[in-house]
């Protein structure tokens, strides 16, 4: 049986330390988590000086003798290895930008969901799971391509893989990159008012370099959409944050979509991206108006604002949303035609998709068919959000 994942949780909060051992005690049985506690930052450095073992720190940010950020400033250097996961208040975007600077790897926010701290203590250890894998491996690989697979294997692990599926709508998703390691990422996130943000995203170059960037604005992205509730002010939160430090002047191309359950309203932005294609119930397909906007990362606040545009429109029952990154659209085949978007709207003709996971998995299949043989020359990312016919 492998050891348990130890967790420093960091609060001054009385209540919290019987809360999370009542609401985490299936994996604390199992050994699948191991939870320690401290009162503040202070008393957090002494017990990561005295215990090495600790693998992640869950951390409040206020707290008295030493709060969360400036224990956030000690931890690389006392272990690389250790991953923190911070507790903001809902829209503290000051905050958690300070936070993601000072490198924490994700966030909750108060009142704490378990199920959403679940999934995201889940996510961060499979992160540092597969780093630790790729840091022992270090030493053994002799090629580039044994570093690239080791890059995948991390990437794709922050890409969700649990996708909603309620009786209002279903949404899935998936990313096929070019090389190794893509560019491309898409994400989805809820807010308190039970809307839904969606996100696909494409990120300029490939690679490893391409990676990086794409993990850093998908933090931004998801942190912007909490704290801001609108498509256009979270790309512009989320272009503040990576043009601010961004001397590779690396740039992303993004769609975001919100969506509202209850009516179907589904409000939309985009910086630099393809526009997104709807289909409707007798599976005419139509793409949506074009936002233009400039692409995230390069642009001075103010010029970027100018640029940016939202629409909004009603996702009737059985219709579905179509978010996809340029690799569908521009996918070759042996005589170097393009796949267009002509035969993206025709996909469904006479056949629409009954659920999220048939339209996503239909555009992939035809996106390959036509492909054949041909090696892709970019990452292939399509998100779909169908909303129930009754």
């Amino acid at each position: 049986m492998s050891q348990p994942w130890r967790i420093l949780v960091v609060d001054d909060e009385p209540d919290l330390e019987p809360l999370v051992l009542q609401r985490m005690r299936r994996q604390i049985r199992s050994g699948k988590y191991q939870f320690e506690f401290a009162g503040n930052g202070l008393e957090a450095l002494e017990k990561l000086r005295a215990d090495d073992t600790i693998d992640l720190v869950l951390s409040d940010i206020n707290m008295p003798q030493m709060d969360g950020l400036t224990l956030l400033s000690q931890l690389s250097s006392l272990d690389s290895d250790l991953r923190a996961v911070i507790i903001s208040a809902y829209g503290d975007m000051g905050n958690i930008r300070t936070a993601m600077n000072r490198g924490a790897f994700d966030f909750v926010t108060k009142p704490v969901d378990f199920d959403d701290l679940q999934i995201t203590i889940d996510r961060t250890v499979e992160h540092l799971r597969q780093w630790r894998e790729a840091t022992a491996s270090r030493d053994k690989l002799v090629t580039l391509q044994n570093e690239l697979d080791i890059a995948t294997n991390v990437q794709q692990s922050i890409l969700p893989t649990d996708f909603p599926m309620t009786a209002r709508y279903e949404i899935n998703a998936n990313m096929v990159p070019a090389r190794n390691v893509g560019g491309d990422f898409y994400d989805y996130v809820g807010v308190p008012t039970d809307r839904m943000f969606a996100t696909v995203a494409d990120v300029s170059d490939k690679g490893i370099p391409a990676a990086l960037f794409m993990m850093s604005s998908r933090t931004a992205l998801k942190g912007a959409a909490i704290g801001t509730g609108s498509p256009r002010e979270a790309l512009i939160e989320a272009n503040r944050v990576l043009q601010a430090d961004n001397p590779t002047l690396m740039f992303v191309t993004v769609i975001m979509a919100v969506f509202d359950p209850h009516n179907g309203e589904v409000t939309y932005s985009s910086a630099g991206h393809d526009p997104p294609v709807v289909v409707r119930v007798d599976g005419s397909a139509e793409r949506l108006p074009a936002m233009g906007g400039i692409a995230l990362g390069v642009a001075p606040e103010q010029v970027f604002q100018m640029n940016l545009k939202e629409h909004t429109f009603t996702l009737e029952p059985g219709e579905t949303l179509l978010l996809y990154t340029d690799g569908v659209s521009e996918a070759m085949n042996m005589e170097h035609e393009e796949f267009g978007t002509a035969r993206l709207l025709e996909l469904f003709a006479g056949n629409p998709p009954k659920s999220a996971d048939e339209a996503m998995t239909a555009v992939f299949d035809a996106v390959h068919g036509f492909a054949g043989e041909a090696p892709a020359s970019d990452d292939i990312t399509c998100l779909a959000l169908h909303r129930s016919a009754s």
